[in-house]
């Protein structure tokens, strides 16, 4: 299964909604990590040696470094992007579509904007 990792900022109710709809997700939270306050590039890059899925609220930033990665062949799980007007319900439902029917691998160096 993928893994997920929270960003700081992300909506908790999507968190929390992602987990009643299976309480097996593998997701943290920055918060909960130690890694609140880090920059956008090293929390990337922790979610790199863990093998796991940024999902963010951060279209201004985090695109930018992990496009960065990518162009210095550094690994990047992949990155979900929700817009922070997005519904909450759609957004749930979408990241449980994505994390359900794809694969590790097909994420890897990939950034994905919701809603599809």
């Amino acid at each position: 299964m993928i893994k997920l990792l929270a960003d700081e900022n992300f909506d908790n109710t999507i968190v929390r909604g992602l987990l009643r709809r299976n309480p097996k997700i593998d997701i943290v939270r920055v918060q909960d990590m130690g890694l609140s306050g880090i920059d956008d590039p090293s929390i990337l890059a922790w979610a790199a040696k863990q093998n796991r899925v940024l999902l963010t609220h951060d279209v201004a930033t985090i695109t930018r470094y992990a496009y960065e990665r990518i162009e210095q062949n550094l690994p990047m799980n992949g990155v979900v992007e929700v817009p922070m007007d997005a519904s909450i319900g759609k957004a749930i439902e979408d990241i449980f579509l994505l994390i359900e029917c794809s694969s590790e691998e097909e994420l890897q160096g990939q950034i994905h904007y919701l809603p599809f």
